[in-house]
C-alpha cells in the first residue's frame, strides 16, 4: 500500500515540476521576445540595439534548449525508476562483480556513465552549437574530450575512496552511520575548497601571475582598505573554451587567491576590475561565503538522517521500481543511494526560490559593500559591459527569475546601485 501511494506521490511531484518548469520557461521566452524590438530605457544609452537583440536570441535558445533537456532527463528517471532500469543494471553489474564492495562501487559507476553518455550529446550540442552559434565558444574539440577525460580521472582519484567509506559506513556503522558520513562529507568539502585553486583547476586551466603592475597595485590598496589578505593575484586563461569573462577569488582559510578571467582583464577599465572584485571581497567580507557552507553543512545533515530513514523502508525501493528482495548482493546501500538522489530532486524543487532569495540578498548586499569602498559608478559600467558581453537578458520574465535567478535582474541590480550613489 505504502508503495503504490509512494509511486503516485513520485509521478505528481515530477509532473507537476515538469509543469513548473515549462511554464516558468514558456513565460520567460514570450517576455523576453516582447521586448526585444527596444532597449530598455535606462541601458539605451549604453547598450546598443543588436547587442540586446543578441541576448534576447542567446537566452531564448538556451531556455528552448533547457525544455528539451527537462524532458529527455525526466524520460531517463522514469526509465532508470519505475520501469525497472536500475533493477535491470544491478543485475548485470552483478555478473560482472560477483558480490561485495565491488558490486556495489560498481552500480554506481555504471549508472554515472550511462549517465554522462547520455548527456554528452547535449552537452556536445550546447558547446559546438549554441555557444558556437553566438561567438562564445572558444574551445577545440580535441580540449573537449580532453576535459572529459580529465573530468572523469579525476572524478575516479576523488571520487571512488569517497564512495567507497561512505559504503563501508552505511555496511558497518549502525543506525548512525549517516551521522559519520556527514562528517566524512563535510571534511571532504572543506579539503576541495583547500586543493580547488592549487591542485584541481591548473589542471585545467593555465594560472599566470598578474603582470599589470598599476592594476596590482590598485587591487592591493583595495585589498588593504578592506581587510582581506590573499596568496596572489592571477590570470586564468579562460579565453581558450569561452569568451565569457568572469572575476572570483577561490581557496579557504591562508590558501585564497584572486583569480581574473583573461577575457576581463581585456574589456574592462581598471577602476572597473577594481570595482566588481570589491564585489566579490564583499561576499568575503560580509561572512556569505561561510553562511552558505554553514546552511550547505545543515542541509546535507537534513538529507543524510533522511536516508538513514528512507533506507530502512521497504516501499522507498518498491515505490520507485526496485524490489529489494530481488536485487543480488547482500546489500542495497548503493541502490538507496542512487534511488535517494535521483529522487530528491523532484521533491525539492519547488523550494528552488527560497535558495534565490537568499543569493539575490547576498549579491544586494555585496554591491553595497563594493559601492562603499570602490565607485559605485565604476560597477555599473564594469556590469553593463559584462551583461553585454555574456549576453545576458536585461528583460528577464521576474517570475522567472525570482525563481532561477541568484542575481537579481540588470535594471533593479543597477538602480540599487545608481541609488547608493546619490
Amino acid at each position: 500500500m505504502y508503495s503504490h501511494a509512494f509511486s503516485i506521490l513520485f509521478v505528481s511531484f515530477l509532473v507537476l515540476t515538469l509543469g513548473v518548469r515549462f511554464w516558468l520557461a514558456s513565460r520567460h521566452i514570450r517576455h523576453v521576445l516582447a521586448h526585444r524590438a527596444a532597449v530598455p530605457a535606462e541601458f539605451a544609452e549604453k547598450i546598443p540595439l543588436h547587442a540586446h537583440q543578441k541576448a534576447a536570441d542567446y537566452t531564448i535558445a538556451k531556455t528552448k534548449f533547457g525544455m528539451l533537456a527537462m524532458l529527455v532527463n525526466a524520460a531517463v528517471l522514469i526509465g532508470f525508476t519505475l520501469l525497472g532500469g536500475l533493477q535491470w543494471l544491478s543485475v548485470e553489474v552483478y555478473k560482472l562483480t560477483g558480490p561485495g564492495m565491488a558490486y556495489q562501487i560498481g552500480l554506481l559507476v555504471a549508472y554515472a556513465a550511462i549517465s554522462g553518455l547520455i548527456d554528452l550529446p547535449f552537452d556536445y550540442y550546447k558547446q559546438f552549437g549554441m555557444e558556437q552559434k553566438f561567438g562564445f565558444n572558444k574551445m577545440s574539440k580535441r580540449l573537449f574530450f580532453a576535459d572529459i577525460g580529465k573530468g572523469v580521472a579525476l572524478g575516479a582519484a576523488i571520487g571512488l575512496p569517497l564512495v567507497w567509506v561512505v559504503l563501508t559506513l552505511m555496511d558497518k556503522s549502525g543506525a548512525l552511520w549517516w551521522l559519520y558520513a556527514w562528517f566524512v562529507w563535510s571534511g571532504f568539502q572543506l579539503l576541495m575548497m583547500v586543493l580547488f585553486p592549487t591542485v584541481i583547476a591548473p589542471m585545467f586551466n593555465k594560472f599566470t601571475p598578474l603582470s599589470d603592475e598599476s592594476l596590482k597595485s590598485r587591487i592591493e590598496g583595495l585589498m588593504k582598505r578592506v581587510g582581506f589578505a590573499s596568496k596572489g593575484l592571477f590570470v586564468m586563461d579562460g579565453s581558450k573554451r569561452s569568451a565569457h569573462g568572469n572575476a572570483y577569488f577561490s581557496g579557504f582559510g591562508a590558501n585564497k587567491r584572486i583569480v581574473f578571467f583573461d577575457t576581463l582583464l581585456s574589456r574592462l577599465a581598471p577602476q572597473e576590475i577594481e570595482a566588481v572584485l570589491a564585489h566579490e571581497l564583499g561576499h568575503f567580507k560580509l561572512k556569505h561565503i561561510i553562511k552558505r557552507i554553514a546552511m550547505m553543512f545543515a542541509i546535507s545533515l537534513g538529507f543524510l538522517a533522511l536516508l538513514g530513514w528512507l533506507k530502512t523502508q521497504l516501499w522507498f525501493y518498491t515505490g520507485l521500481g526496485v524490489d529489494p528482495l530481488l536485487l543480488p548482493g547482500q546489500s542495497n546501500d548503493a541502490m538507496a543511494l542512487l534511488l535517494f538522489m535521483l529522487a530528491l530532486p523532484v521533491f525539492t524543487f519547488l523550494l528552488g526560490p527560497l535558495t534565490s532569495l537568499s543569493s539575490r540578498k547576498h549579491e544586494f548586499e555585496a554591491d553595497a559593500f563594493a559601492a562603499k569602498h570602490t565607485d559605485g559608478r565604476d560597477l555599473v559600467s564594469a556590469l553593463v559591459k559584462m551583461y553585454e558581453d555574456n549576453a545576458s537578458t536585461l528583460t528577464p520574465d521576474p517570475l522567472h527569475s525570482a525563481f532561477y535567478d541568484s542575481h537579481p535582474p540588470a535594471s533593479v541590480r543597477i538602480r540599487h546601485l545608481n541609488m547608493a550613489a546619490q
